[in-house]
């Protein structure tokens, strides 16, 4: 028994070595995994590091005889919480990433998982039962005991299990490195109007063709709620449609500039990451980031609809809905086609000599008379700006399906429940179906622009977006854009840069 115990020790300590140390060597992946698994996110930056460290400091206790059942019992505590958080989520139906071995070895948690974490608690609780028996049998005593040939033979299988790991970790790297080098190549290939070698044509880098319709889709959203292609055109900018993969190297690593180019191109570009798997798997990669406009495919439907074969891949949509772009496949082929769709968007020298001409939708001054606006509202009947004269008035421009509406809508509600003193009346120009404006139970009278037309000429690139018209029907305030902004501009008008009376 107490040879027995101690190739138990030595196993759960060889464990819990190699995975310290590979959480280690990964803290991002380390925290990803354990915000997946339902930890906030505040917390996991802690846990990142403290979890491979008492890891590895269990590990070293299971080696002295003096410390070695302080160490089984540290050994089956952490083993029982493993074992708890994976049930937990399986339970739910969740499979976040285990990543028990850092880049060694992480793949979604499942039975086999809990399965592993389950024999080790074991094999951990029957050292703690009967190691205080054999208190006196430690590792180095062992080995004194023990002949030089057998001495040998357990340095050489640890040596091989070394090599092995060791080889299989190489491994995994090489093919990780080798896939950054193929996207490469493609796009290289793609800049020259290369096919790639083993293709037997070039549909698979040049996409759909430019100018046709781009496929429609409706995908569910890591925001909540399905989010469609005519939703995010609806915004008025091109669309950039970012195919990508949790499990996708190259994909992760492009994260970070597609949470950056998020914010710094809002007014010019809407980028949409379209992935794949599990909630749990995407919101790991994408939550440090801040993305937004995360969807979820079932499989690869939509990137075979766009004939995008690869991750990461992407492809520009126009606002009217027409393909704008060739695939651009790999991270740089991607920040090139960023680079080009937001140049071709800044203001360009007018050569007449009247300065630059703006890219963005005209905004009318503040104190210009309000642009005209007639509109059908949803019995049918013409709805006049002019009409809301003699009050001020919150232009508010809205879509039932948008994600960032349907947040503030019982913000909304409770605004119009209880006005603030000297609130403006409130005017909302939608898109949508009746149904769908109707469904919202808003009080205010609400107009139906399929088009948007009216919200370009105001100025505004999106939704939700408002502009505050005076009582004399002139422009009395900055286009407030995103809910906080508009809710802000509700509440105290007079925060704003209003006109004099």
């Amino acid at each position: 028994m107490a040879v027995v115990l101690l190739m138990a020790r030595l196993l759960l300590a060889a464990v819990f070595i190699v995975a310290g140390l590979a959480k280690l060597s990964d803290r991002t992946g380390s925290r990803q995994a354990i915000v997946a698994f339902g930890v906030p996110a505040a917390l996991a930056a802690l846990l990142s590091v403290a979890l491979p460290l008492a890891e590895l400091v269990v590990a070293l206790a299971l080696l002295p005889a003096a410390t070695a059942w302080w160490g089984a019992l540290g050994a089956l505590a952490l083993l029982v919480l493993f074992v708890a958080g994976i049930g937990y989520n399986l339970a739910r139906g969740r499979t976040p990433d285990c990543h028990c071995f850092g880049q060694l070895h992480a793949a979604p948690a499942g039975w086999r998982t809990l399965t592993r974490n389950g024999a080790l608690a074991v094999l951990a609780g029957l050292v703690v039962w009967q190691e205080p028996q054999y208190a006196e049998v430690s590792v180095v005593g062992w080995l004194g005991a023990s002949t030089a040939r057998q001495v040998l033979s357990l340095a050489a299988g640890i040596l091989l299990l070394g090599l092995l790991v060791g080889g299989g970790w190489l491994l995994l790297n090489l093919l990780r490195q080798n896939g950054r080098l193929l996207l490469r190549i493609e796009a290289l290939e793609a800049r020259v109007g290369m096919a790639p070698a083993d293709s037997g044509s070039t549909q698979s880098v040049t996409g759909l063709p430019v100018g046709v319709s781009a496929p429609g889709f409706e995908l569910a959203s890591l925001a909540g709620g399905p989010l469609t292609l005519d939703a995010l055109r609806t915004l008025g900018k091109p669309v950039m449609l970012v195919f990508s993969d949790p499990g996708c190297g190259p994909c992760t690593a492009l994260l970070p500039d597609l949470g950056r180019w998020q914010n710094e191109y809002a007014a010019n570009l809407t980028i949409a990451l379209i992935s794949r798997g599990t909630p749990e798997a995407n919101h790991a990669k994408v939550a440090e980031y801040g993305l937004t406009h995360v969807l979820l495919q079932q499989d690869r439907e939509v990137a075979q609809a766009y004939q995008a074969h690869g991750t990461p891949t992407a492809v520009m949509v126009y606002p009217d809905g027409t393909i704008g772009s060739p695939l651009a496949p790999g991270a740089e082929a991607i920040a090139a086609l960023v680079a080009r769709t937001v140049r071709s968007l800044m203001p360009v020298h007018d050569t007449n000599g009247h300065g630059s001409i703006p890219a963005r939708p005209f905004a009318p001054p503040i104190g210009a008379p309000a642009p005209a606006l007639t509109l059908p509202d949803l019995q049918g009947n013409a709805v006049n700006l002019a009409d809301f004269r003699g009050r001020s008035t919150l232009l508010l421009f809205w879509n039932p399906r948008c994600s960032f509406c349907q947040r503030m809508l019982d913000d909304l509600k409770a605004w119009e429940a209880h006005p603030p003193r000297g609130a403006p009346q409130l005017l909302v120009v939608s898109t949508g179906t009746v149904e769908d404006n109707r469904a919202m139970g808003l009080r205010a009278s609400i107009a139906l622009d399929q088009g948007f037309s009216t919200q370009r000429a105001f100025g505004a690139t999106g939704t939700p977006m408002a502009v505050l018209i005076d009582a004399q029907g002139r422009i009395a305030s900055e286009v407030a854009a995103g809910g906080p902004a508009v809710l802000a501009l509700a509440n105290d008008p007079h925060q704003t840069k209003l006109l004099p009376t």
